[in-house]
């Protein structure tokens, strides 16, 4: 027996006709008769009585059809949700913290007008924990800071910022203008190693040929400001980040010769992903930072 079955069985019932039936079904009576016939065999009794106006249930027939409703009820509300299982199926993105703070809400809100019942999982981790969920099919898509990694990976470019080194107007300092050796000779307060921020100063203080010994380390870069602004010694940190104390005047920004500092954003994703329609859109939504240029809130 088949669904069909028993929707021209219940469609028959309600008609009464085989003949109207079978219009409404747009199937031959003859179809409606054949299908009707495996029924009573398979059930071994008559499920409707031959009547000469039309037909009518037996009492096995009325006990077959209670059981049959509820049965297609439920398939048809499976085939709405089969129509919308992209819509309501969830997004999982990875973030670092950066991005999360700073273009990612806005981006989201973007996505959100497009597709509004897409539920979004977001996770702030650091790059490599990123490239190891992709992998393992864990997400989506990633946004990242830093060097594009190797791998099935398909790899877009679509914002950057800058790093710079700032203090307290009270560090003692006799200039703002520092060479590389005067900086590495300073106390410094950094991100901690693994992150893109540091592993963005460390191989460029590597290549000029100097490495650093920090003061501090911390995951959080509210706390390296905070540090930063009582005196305790200068930090490198995304220019994004520093920007209100900058202009409060609680912090003062430093240019250090012969450097640039900088850090790349990156949206990832596995070459072998399936695209839905809702990370269609996340990612046009992404690539517009790139015209951009700055966070997407702006």
């Amino acid at each position: 027996m088949t669904l069909r079955h028993f929707e021209i069985f219940k469609t028959v019932a309600e008609m009464g006709n085989f003949t109207k039936a079978a219009e409404k079904l747009y199937i031959s009576q003859s179809g409606i008769s054949h299908a009707i016939r495996d029924l009573e065999e398979k059930a071994g009794t008559a499920l409707f009585d031959r009547l000469s106006k039309g037909v009518s249930l037996t009492e096995s027939g009325r006990l077959l059809l209670q059981e049959i409703i509820p049965i297609l009820s439920s398939c048809n509300a499976l085939n709405s949700k089969i129509n919308c299982l992209e819509q309501k199926a969830p997004l999982r993105i990875i973030s670092s913290i950066t991005i999360a703070s700073f273009w990612l809400p806005s981006i989201l809100l973007m996505l959100k007008k497009d597709w509004p019942d897409t539920p979004v999982e977001v996770e702030v981790v650091n790059a490599a924990n990123a490239i190891d969920k992709l992998s393992l099919g864990n997400a989506d898509v990633a946004l990242i800071e830093g060097i594009p990694p190797q791998g099935p990976f398909i790899s877009i470019p679509f914002s950057s910022y800058k790093l710079i080194a700032v203090c307290s107007p009270e560090y003692p300092l006799n200039k703002k203008c520092l060479t590389i050796q005067e900086l590495c000779l300073e106390k410094l307060l950094l991100r901690e190693k693994g992150s893109a921020i540091r592993d963005t100063v460390d191989s460029t203080l590597y290549l000029a040929g100097y490495t650093v010994l920090p003061l501090w380390t911390s995951v959080n870069s509210p706390a390296l400001i905070e540090a930063a602004k009582t005196g305790l010694g200068i930090t490198i940190l995304p220019d994004i980040l520093v920007k209100d104390e900058l202009k409060k005047g609680t912090l003062i920004s430093l240019t250090v010769e012969d450097i640039v500092l900088k850090n790349e954003l990156i949206m990832i994703r596995h070459r072998d992903k399936y695209i839905s329609e809702p990370l269609a859109t996340f990612l046009s939504c992404v690539q517009k930072c790139q015209a951009m240029g700055e966070p997407y809130h702006k």
